[in-house]
């Protein structure tokens, strides 16, 4: 009689865990990576900002690279799109994921080509208005890449949680969740080795 109410307990306990398996901790997994995607999104639209500041001092200052100033202003301009926004309910949707991800890519890829050029130019490096944005713009894309960490380790941590057992239970049960997408950033041209000419200058 005693070993049947053992077994009876310890069936009901097994019960229960199993069947709370994920109800609370699929939910949290979730969340905290929407809370994080929340954060990249807010770094990436405070870089936006800086932009229409910094295309003001260049334009003054160095006319000559209109060409490169209409790039980034484009790029700017898909890059903040309505279109391309990712909303948290789209966070497991790859297609969309890339769509940000490559308007992301290529306003950084023309802002990197700008700046770059503006080093020719040494009145405008001495503006004391484009060493505050240079700066803003460097903290700035620090901030993207801490917060795109934190929203890929989130990622991490959700999908292994509604992959894993007993979590799975209730994932797939409960919340019919399905993978995150994470953020993959990737600078045009990294995948071809610069090429140096080491010939001896004559």
């Amino acid at each position: 009689m005693r070993n049947q109410v053992v077994k009876s307990l310890l069936l009901t306990a097994a019960a229960l865990s199993l069947a709370s398996c994920g109800i609370n901790s699929v939910p949290t997994a979730e969340e905290n990576a929407k809370a994080k995607w929340a954060d990249v999104q807010a770094a990436f639209q405070e870089r936006a900002n800086l932009i229409p500041n910094l295309a003001n001092v260049v334009k003054g200052a160095a006319a000559q690279e209109n060409k490169t100033l209409t790039e980034v202003i484009e790029a700017r301009a898909r890059a903040t799109s309505p279109n391309i926004q990712v909303n948290p309910d789209d966070l497991a949707n790859p297609a969309k994921m890339a769509a940000f991800q490559s308007a992301q890519n290529q306003l950084s890829g023309s802002l990197s080509r700008l700046l770059v050029s503006v080093e020719q130019y040494p009145q405008l490096k001495s503006q004391d208005g484009y060493l505050k944005l240079q700066d803003q713009l460097e903290g700035q894309e620090n901030r993207v890449r801490i917060t795109l960490r934190d929203y890929n380790e989130a990622v991490r941590g959700y999908n292994t949680t509604i992959r894993t057992f007993p979590d799975i239970i209730g994932a797939k049960i409960i919340h019919g969740a399905q993978p995150m997408v994470p953020y993959q950033a990737t600078t045009q041209g990294a995948e071809t080795a610069p090429t140096l000419d080491m010939a001896p200058a004559t």
